[in-house]
This record gives C-alpha cells, structure tokens and sequence, in this order.
C-alpha cells in the first residue's frame, strides 16, 4: 500500500499545472507539521515520509531523488534512525525471534500459572483470599519498578481515575469469580466455560452498545455454544457453583472490554495495568474479609501449613502472583507488538495448550463427549477470532489509506486547481 501510494505522490510531477500553486513557503510548513520520522524512533509504525512528495524536494535540493529516498527506506527498515545510517541492535534486527519470545513467555507463565494455582487450591480452598494475593504481588511488583525507574510511572488525574475504575471492578469481579471457578471445578471445565467470552461480547456490543453484528460472527459462536454444552454436560467435575462463576467471569471481563473502549489513553499498557490492578485489589479486600476472614483465622491458614508447611504455602503465594501479573503484562505487550489476527489465533492456541497441560498434569479424566465438545468449542473460538480480526484489520486498513490521503494531498485537497462538482454531477453519481 505504501508503494503505490509513494508512486501516487511522485506523479504530481508530471501536473506542470498544479505546482505554481503550491509556494515553497507552503511546503516546508507541510513537512515541518507532519514531524515525519519521529513517531518511528519513539515505537510508531506510520513512517510518514515514505508517504511524502519527494518531488517538490528535489525542487529545492540537488540531492538526487535516490539520496532522498535511501534513508527514508532504510529507517523503515531499521525502525528509528532517520538517517538511516545507526547501528542496528539484535531486537531491530529479528523481531521474529523477540515476538516469538514473547508468545512463548506468554503461554509458558500462563500454563504454570493455571497449575500452580490449582495445585494451591488442593490444599488451600480460599479463593477470595488467594484472588487478594495474586493483585497484592503484582501491585507490589509494579510499585518496585516504579521506585527503579523501569518503566518510569505515568501521573494519573482525576479525570483518567474516574474511567479506569469501572474498569478495575469489573476486572477484580472476574478475576475473583474465576478463581472461584478454578477452585470448585477442573482447570480444564473452568476454560471451557471462558470460552464463551466471545459470545459475551458479540451480544455485548450488539445489544448494549448498538454495533452491528455480521451473520458470519454470530455463525461461528453456534460451535462454541454447543461444544460448551456437550461438555458441561457430561464433565465429571460439573458442579454449579463452578459452572455459574466462570459464567459470571465471563459477563465481568465483557463489561471491562466495554469500559475499556470508553478509557482510551494515551498512557502506556504498562501504566494502565498497574494502575488497574491497584484500584482492582482495593475492589477485592472486603469480600475477602467478609466471606473468608473469620474461616482463615480459625484453621485455614493452620491446615494449610500442616499439609504443607509455613515455606512451601508462602513461596507458593509469591510466586503464584508474580506469574499472574507477568502472564497478563506479557498478554498485554505481545498484543502491541502484532497484528489482531495474530494475537486472536495466539490466544485461542494458548487455551488449548492450558487444558492440555492442565490435563496431562493433574491427571483429569474426561469423557470422550467432554473432549469432543471441548474441542468444538475452541474450534468455534478459533473461526470467530479470525473472522473478526480480519475485519478489524480491514477496517484499520480503510481509516489508515484515509488518514494518508490526508497527509499526501492536504493542499491539493483544499486547492482550487480540482472544480468543485456541480449538483448535477453530484446527483448522476
């Protein structure tokens, strides 16, 4: 797209009419407001002076059009230097290997995550309080990379405050519920039912938001409402509070995508996260008090370490958190550094790849109508991911081709040098 927009713009050449309306004066000040390859340096990927006229350059420079061009080339290669001519480091160099790291990392603390907390709940069923620490460990992680500098803490005003905390509810609300779930049922049951998060959503934006949904969307979440059916019907760990608290999980994490479309910010994700999961652990507090408090203190704590020790049940709380909080930042980050597609196919694979390991681990045994329906299910997820990520890259694409034509022909746009249609043409197209 970039190429034929760049052989777009060097035509005008070739419009001996259009230049005398275009001053030298209106030129600079074009290129001087686009800022063009700034936005590479600090992480962009819009490389605006690929899309700019390189012939009205040569107008008033004897650089060579090949001059001109090579570091323009070259920084969207390299990714920063506008020069094109810096030292290019190993993550510029194969940012393959960095986002397949990335991915890696990702399912990897979500698998020991997923199994480490189950394991937990063996021999320590509380999961309001255990939902506490997993917030508590991250928000501590996060207060110390503050202090260090890594990354530098964004300020917050009231205003930002006012739109995350809806946010925050809503992700302590499914954070607990699903640890609710995790507790009473098979890890393997409790994905199962998550997988109807997407059909959450679709009824979400389709009924409280107003959007528009295709037919095609809603035909590929039929599979995964009746793989979740066949599985819940013969799953051998069924029981309702696990079933309706993973329901619930999933209706919280819908309304935080909700909430979230309305808190767009300029801050980082790592700042958002961190900020949410502050306010979230605040949300998360009381009902731990209210409906586990008084059974921790008369023998949940002291069975607890009688199974397994006061070591052990404390290196396991730690280290249960920090993989929480480093799972859902390295979802986070692994998203800003692919397409949707991408990510959408990436996370319906690690939700296999956690009822596998779940399964192979702790030993579950499920009936062949519980797979196949399991299976059916993440196939849906899998048919409705790639058709709305697909859509979203086609709709990205449409505003991006818009925003350049912008940026290429701001003046000519405005210019009297185009007649203005009349009516009767307007009407005879």
């Amino acid at each position: 797209m970039e190429s034929r927009l760049l052989s777009r713009a060097s035509t005008i050449t070739g419009l001996p009419q259009l230049r005398p309306q275009l001053s030298r004066e209106k030129v600079s000040v074009s290129f001087a407001s686009a800022k063009p390859i700034g936005a590479v340096a600090e992480g962009g990927n819009l490389i605006w002076g690929r899309q700019l006229r390189p012939a009205l350059l040569l107008e008033s420079s004897p650089v060579s059009k090949r001059e001109i061009l090579k570091p323009v080339f070259a920084a969207a290669s390299s990714g920063g230097d506008s020069a094109g001519e810096a030292k290019v480091g190993f993550l510029e160099k194969y940012p393959a290997l960095v986002t397949g790291f990335f991915f890696f990392m990702w399912y990897f603390l979500n698998v020991i995550f997923n199994i480490l907390n189950k394991k937990i709940y063996n021999y320590f069923p509380y999961p309001y309080f255990v939902s506490v620490i997993h917030l508590f460990v991250g928000v501590v992680y996060c207060l110390i990379s503050w202090a260090v500098g890594l990354p530098k803490r964004a300020p917050i005003d009231s205003n930002l405050l006012k739109l995350l905390i809806p946010v925050a509810v809503c992700h302590a609300l499914g954070h607990v519920t699903s640890n609710v779930s995790f507790a009473a049922v098979a890890v393997s049951f409790t994905h199962t039912i998550k997988a109807l998060e997407p059909f959450f959503n679709a009824a979400a934006s389709q009924f409280i938001l107003g959007q528009s949904i295709p037919i095609t969307l809603w035909l590929s979440l039929a599979p995964v409402v009746i793989g979740v059916s066949m599985a819940s019907l013969t799953e051998l760990s069924f029981n309702w509070v696990g079933f309706i608290s993973a329901m619930i999980s999933n209706i919280s994490f819908t309304y935080r995508s909700i909430y979230s479309k309305k808190a767009m910010t300029d801050m980082d994700s790592t700042n958002v996260y961190a900020y949410i999961s502050i306010i979230a652990l605040f949300v998360c507090i009381p009902p731990a008090i209210i409906f586990e408090g008084p059974q921790l203190l008369k023998h949940g704590f002291n069975d607890a370490i009688a199974k397994v020790g006061m070591t052990k049940f404390i290196s396991d709380l730690f280290w249960v958190g920090m993989f929480y909080h480093l799972y859902n930042q390295l979802a986070t980050n692994t998203l800003e550094r692919v397409a949707p597609l991408t990510h959408a196919v990436g996370n319906v694979l690690k939700r296999v790849f956690v009822i596998g390991f779940s399964i192979l681990v702790f030993g579950n045994k499920i009936s062949t109508q519980t797979g196949i329906g399991t299976a059916i299910a993440i196939a849906g997820v899998a048919c409705y991911s790639f058709i709305k990520a697909r859509m979203e890259e086609e709709k990205r694409t449409d505003m991006d081709t818009v925003q350049m034509s912008m940026l290429i022909f701001p003046s000519l746009l405005s210019s009297s040098a185009f007649p203005q249609p009349s009516s009767s043409r307007v009407r005879n197209y």
